[in-house]
């Protein structure tokens, strides 16, 4: 591969000479980091070799994993000087200098990544991987970095740390709130909203008329607020999940509605004549012709839902439940200020969004194999 040097590599050697001066020059034991000064021109002076090291050499996936690791020693570092070392709200200048040093060597080093491919599908899968894993630690790292380096107070933002002890301590709570939110009222009101939304897009496409009657409605039921909604329905089918199904019926019924209604049309003009000059009536021509080539609105329909499902069952529990569920655990914690546990709450969301929004893209990939976004050259 070809030498590709960048401004990130320039910007590595700059913010880590400039720590490695500062460092050096006007250390200070009272402000922190520059109380080990050795220490730190140790890694500032690392960081500018990986940098100068980073503009002479080609981009390669070695390159990339080579800088990958000499940011993850760095990062290492990093919290070992504010926790270990008692740091944290105290760190100076020089610290956030290496900081950004690590900062363009890792974007360095995950570009050259991003820059891989090979015709081994095994390898090339693991690198496609290892990337988002890679920038959502860096991510991660930064926030934990951020929070304790400004001292900020944990409940206006907790760091990392703290959120995984309380996940890890809460284990048996979450796993009570997931099954109340998820199992029971996310997955009920998805499978009836989407069903039912499916069943109305195949009695419009039979019926042509309501497409002009139903259609407006259906608009209209999609744009009523959850906030409005949500109290109405725990009204009329109690506090218990029931009512969040309900809530999450009236969120997935129109996306479905509408991809179904799109998708049924879009059978070609020459499909649709060639199944009429072989006598096929209605459904053999809807589900021999019209279903497969729908197939793709329907599977966009259930992604968007999968997601739309769990903000509505989580934000209607705010308006009346039981001592359980994901929206009750967030509403009362906030009220204690226990944002940790917020926060857990909020990973245990976005994990369960997540799967299940992949399970959808799976069954896609699975069923829609032959169109045309999946075709490879």
């Amino acid at each position: 591969m070809s030498r590709r040097p960048d401004l990130f590599c320039l910007a590595a050697l700059a913010f880590s000479g400039a720590a490695l001066v500062m460092d050096l020059l006007f250390s200070d034991p009272a402000t922190g980091i520059a109380g080990a000064p050795l220490f730190t021109a140790a890694l500032a002076l690392l960081c500018s070799v990986a940098g100068w090291w980073s503009w002479k050499s080609a981009t390669t996936p070695g390159h990339g994993l080579a800088l990958v690791v000499v940011v993850i020693g760095g990062a290492v570092v990093a919290l070992v000087l504010l926790y270990g070392y008692g740091y944290a709200g105290q760190v100076s200048a020089t610290f956030w200098l290496f900081i950004l040093a690590l900062w363009a060597l890792a974007w360095r080093g995950i570009d050259c990544l991003a820059a891989f491919s090979s015709l081994n599908a095994t390898r090339q899968r693991l690198v496609d991987t290892l990337i988002p894993v890679l920038f959502g630690a860096w991510l991660l790292f930064l926030w934990e970095v951020l929070v304790a380096g400004f001292e900020v107070p944990h409940v206006l933002l907790p760091p990392p740390s703290a959120i995984a002890a309380r996940f890890a301590g809460s284990l048996d709570i979450l796993r009570a709130d997931f099954y109340q939110t998820f199992m029971k009222a996310v997955l009920a009101g998805y499978v009836i909203g989407c069903g039912s939304g499916f069943a109305v897009a195949v009695l419009v496409d039979r019926v042509p008329f309501l497409q002009r009657g139903l259609l407006p409605l259906g608009n209209l039921v999609s744009a009523l607020p959850i906030v409005g909604v949500a109290p109405i329905m725990v009204m009329w089918f109690g506090f218990d999940w029931q009512s969040k199904a309900a809530v999450v019926v009236i969120m997935t019924f129109f996306p479905m509605l509408v991809n179904t209604v799109t998708g049924l049309s879009e059978a070609g003009a020459l499909e649709r004549d060639l199944m009429r000059s072989y006598g096929a009536g209605y459904w053999q021509n809807l589900f021999k012709l019209r279903l497969p080539a729908a197939l793709p609105f329907i599977f966009n329909a259930l992604k968007i839902n999968s997601t739309l499902a769990m903000i509505g069952a989580i934000v209607a529990e705010f308006f009346g439940t039981p001592t359980v569920g994901m929206g009750f655990r967030i509403s009362t914690e906030v009220g204690r200020m226990n944002v940790d546990m917020v926060w857990a709450e909020i990973v245990v969301a976005a994990i369960a969004g997540s799967a299940f929004y992949g399970v959808m893209a799976l069954l896609e990939r699975k069923f829609t194999f032959w169109h045309a976004s999946y075709r490879q050259n």
